[in-house]
Parts: C-alpha cells; structure tokens; sequence
C-alpha cells in the first residue's frame, strides 16, 4: 500500500476515530490511547475555544489532528458557518457532514458539492462524508477536496459494509485518499474496509458504545493494522478453481 498523505500530513496509522457517544472523558482518553490514532473528529458543539481543560479536548493529546466535523448541518450554509466558526479557532480540518434527514442521516451530496467548493477556496482542508456515489466522489475531486469519506452503511448502524460495488468503483477512481466512513460496527469490517482498497477508515458508534471501549478501539486498530499489512504482503489472486497447496504426483 501507499503511504497514506492528506493535505501533506504524512498519517502512520489509518484508523481515525469520531469522538461522540463516548461516555466520560476518560473512557475517550484511554480508547484514543489504546487505538494509537493520529486524527479524530470532534463536532463544534462540544467545543469551548480557549477552554480546553474544560471541554472533550482535554482527552485529546495534543500530538493528534483534530478534525472539525459539521454534523448538525442541514445545508451548505449551516456547515460553512461551523467551519468559520472553528476557523476562528485555529482549525482548519473539516469533516464536511451534511444530513437534513434526520432518521437515516444520509449527507445531502448537491449541498455536500457546494459547500466543498466554497471551503476548498476558503483554504479548508476538506474530507466530505458521502453516499457511497461514484460521481460524486469524482466531481468533489474535481473542486479540490483532500479525500472523500463515503459510507460503508447507514452511519451508527453498526451493520457493515453495505456498499461494498459502489466503493470499489471509487477506490479504483479516486486520485485522492478515501476514508471509509460509518456503519462499521465489527474490527473484521474495517479490516475487510483495508483489504478492499481504502485508504483508512473513521469509526465512532462501534467503538464508544461498546461496554469497553479501550478494548474495543484496540481490536479495531490491529484490524486495521494486520490488514494493511496483508496488503503489503501483496496476496495472491482469488481463483475460481481448486489449487492443489502439495504435489499431486507421487514419487
């Protein structure tokens, strides 16, 4: 696999983790601990700008990348307003999440584009969240995006990879990393995630809800890991007959 690079951010590990539903501080303290991530998602709302000590940034070690996430957004203007909000505060990483549907959660992709032009231009390092939609990915590419984030499933569902032909698509398309983003609820999805192509994965529900989460955000990082380095080992090709693994002749 290639190293994976975002915005010329060289990022060893490529699980990234969302930072909602964790229940204390603590508990997200020690699942970024045990994941070794190096970029997490964190919504404006549970940001105090200037109040670290105060608020979840305080379970955040300073060595991660931070990712401004505009979930809550219903338009392209709402989440402009998030991003200069937390431009304001220094960052610049923005997790570009649309969704007016508030049952299923799907990102709006026509407001999804406009915005992502406007905050490319703005100087914005921008990884929008996407239906897993092929052309959309290309025209996001298009305007300058860092790396596109389609759903692998309905995003909390816990369901797995659910789109997996769409992805494919992507992942063979893309000149830009994709992150697959939601729905990921086992460590065996984010590995089948890595073995598929993606260039890195974000998981949150699975991990924050689990009755460990440390533990839980570790298995997740290993699968990660073993994948990728499967991948490197580059392995064979999948074949539709039998192989024999011993010699069929006898001396």
């Amino acid at each position: 696999m290639k190293d994976l690079v975002i915005a010329g951010k060289r990022l060893r590990n490529r699980l990234f983790i969302g930072t909602g539903k964790f229940s204390s501080s603590k508990e997200l303290r020690l699942a970024l601990k045990a994941s070794k991530t190096e970029l997490v998602t964190v919504a404006l709302r549970r940001v105090e700008p200037g109040r670290r000590s105060d608020n979840i940034l305080s379970a955040i070690d300073r060595s991660i990348t931070v990712m401004l996430n505009t979930s809550g957004a219903r338009n392209a203007e709402e989440a402009m307003r998030i991003a200069d909000f937390g431009k304001a505060a220094g960052y610049r990483w923005i997790k570009l999440e649309i969704h007016p549907d508030p049952h299923y959660l799907l990102p709006d992709p026509i407001e999804t584009l406009k915005a992502a032009e406007i905050l490319v231009r703005k100087g914005f390092i921008v990884l929008p969240y996407i239906n897993a939609d092929p052309v959309l990915a290309k025209r996001l590419e298009d305007v300058g995006v860092h790396a596109v984030m389609p759903l692998g499933s309905p995003i909390g569902s816990n369901q797995g990879i659910k789109t997996e032909c769409m992805l494919r698509i992507i992942i063979e398309q893309s000149l830009v990393p994709v992150v697959i983003d939601a729905g990921m609820g086992l460590p065996s999805h984010a590995a089948a995630a890595i073995e598929m192509g993606a260039d890195a994965v974000l998981v949150n529900t699975a991990i924050a809800s689990a009755e460990n989460p440390a533990l839980m955000a570790e298995a997740f990082a290993l699968a990660v890991s073993s994948a990728e380095k499967a991948m490197k080992a580059v392995p064979p090709a999948v074949s539709g007959r039998a192989s024999a693994t011993s010699p069929m002749e006898i001396f």
